[in-house]
């Protein structure tokens, strides 16, 4: 980390009261205390958008404080990091190792490899989405890191600010970047994966350690004929007629494409607590179309083909979440209500799929080129709110805002319901870069 990202952290003279924060995961196999100096707070949080931290996480960026020197998380018995926790460390060049629940797949943080001469203590940066609070007399989040404009759209895109105060972006230099070897900046495809599919018609998905790897293929022409199929498919972009953008030189609304796949973000406290992120971006796919198969076993917890090492955990009734058993990414949603699997049948099953580990062919973080954004609200809002208001409500404000300029319209949830007979189906994404926004 370097110094410009410190001086946005914590103050150097601490005093002698403290304040104890609890954290706990969804299944609450284990969870911690952390007693910080009441000096210390707000501890500042930053949103680290590189790719390890969004293929480790299968969100848009993760969201860590940096806790003071010589603080460690405190594992209330009998959870411990041995017994409840799975470490990762992404590269023999890694300064730390990443930390996720065995059982859920929430990442709790990560811990440096080696000890602060100081204090004799290894330094942490603690996920802050899974404590109890996040009022800003807490934590206050203060930073995005790494939020490479060749990717935009992004979280910083959609989140500049909060409740009027605006968001620090911290971007390095190459020189810098060196400096830093818990993140990686490339976009490019090639530097993400030794072996990309060859057709451009299929999108990939691949955790960080690559043990969970498959494609999502364009939407067909027989997802486009079936009535409950389409529900999850809609042109992209589609101008409002009455938009006060259309003759905006600002604008970025262009001309309908042909069908993409609907995306949305969820904030509901189950997905904060499974992925250890605010928020959780998905795409909807039909299980059937994703190649190489994935198996009835393999989604029931027992060992099958074509998934590698992906894990599964029943978060609630009839709701299956699976996750990297190796680096901790979310991966997949399952639930088996009508919304998702009519009529109990198992060819229609609609699966929803993390974005943070998508990666299309020009590294951009929202993959536009396949998915259209529900920008009109985001699912699990009162939950959302409920948790950390401002951020609920800055996001939401950022994601409207940023639909209007970039579809003509806030994308709403019934919008996605009906589709233009004479829509194509599917195209090869293009290579040509998107309009900034």
């Amino acid at each position: 980390m370097t110094a410009e990202l410190h001086d946005l952290h914590l103050p150097h003279q601490l005093t002698a009261a403290n304040k104890t924060l609890v954290a706990r995961y969804h299944c609450k196999s284990a969870h911690f205390t952390v007693t910080v100096p009441t000096s210390a707070l707000p501890l500042p949080v930053h949103l680290c958008h590189c790719t390890i931290c969004r293929y480790t996480h299968g969100t848009l960026s993760c969201f860590h404080a940096s806790l003071p020197k010589g603080v460690e998380p405190d594992f209330v018995s009998p959870s411990s990091i041995e017994s409840s926790l799975t470490g990762y460390i992404h590269s023999a060049q890694a300064a730390s190792e990443r930390f996720f629940c065995a059982t859920c797949g929430c990442h709790v943080g990560d811990r440096d490899l080696k000890p602060d001469p100081g204090t004799g203590k290894p330094e942490w940066r603690v996920a802050t989405s899974i404590f109890a609070a996040h009022g800003e007399d807490t934590f206050q989040i203060r930073s995005h890191a790494f939020t490479d404009p060749a990717t935009e759209p992004n979280l910083f895109t959609w989140l500049p600010s909060i409740s009027g105060r605006p968001i620090h972006a911290w971007n390095p230099s190459s020189s810098e970047t060196d400096k830093t070897p818990n993140h990686q900046t490339s976009s490019s495809l090639a530097s993400q994966a030794a072996d990309p599919p060859a057709d451009r018609n299929l999108l990939l998905a691949q955790c960080h350690c690559a043990g969970v790897r498959f494609t999502i293929p364009c939407p067909s022409p027989a997802e486009a004929a079936d009535p409950y199929l389409r529900r999850y498919l809609r042109p992209d972009p589609t101008p409002s007629q009455s938009s006060d953008y259309t003759d905006d030189p600002s604008s970025t609304v262009q001309a309908p494409n042909p069908l993409k796949r609907v995306a949305w973000i969820c904030l509901c406290r189950d997905c904060r607590l499974v992925s250890g992120s605010h928020a959780v971006p998905w795409t909807f796919v039909p299980l059937a179309r994703i190649r190489p198969q994935i198996s009835t076993d393999q989604l029931e917890g027992r060992p099958g083909m074509g998934t590698g090492t992906m894990k599964v955990y029943r978060s609630s009734d009839g709701v299956r979440r699976t996750f990297c058993g190796v680096c901790g990414a979310t991966v997949l949603y399952l639930c088996d209500d009508q919304e998702r699997l009519p009529s109990g049948s198992e060819e229609k099953r609609v699966v929803d799929v993390a974005v943070g580990i998508l990666r299309d062919w020009e590294g951009r973080v929202a993959v536009e080129e396949w998915v259209t954004w529900r920008t009109g609200r985001l699912a699990g809002l009162e939950s959302g709110r409920e948790f950390d208001r401002g951020f609920a409500e800055a996001l939401e404000r950022g994601l409207k805002k940023w639909g209007v300029r970039r579809y003509g319209e806030k994308v709403s949830r019934e919008s996605f319901a009906v589709l233009p007979p004479q829509a194509n189906s599917c195209r090869s994404p293009s290579t040509a870069p998107l309009p900034r926004t």
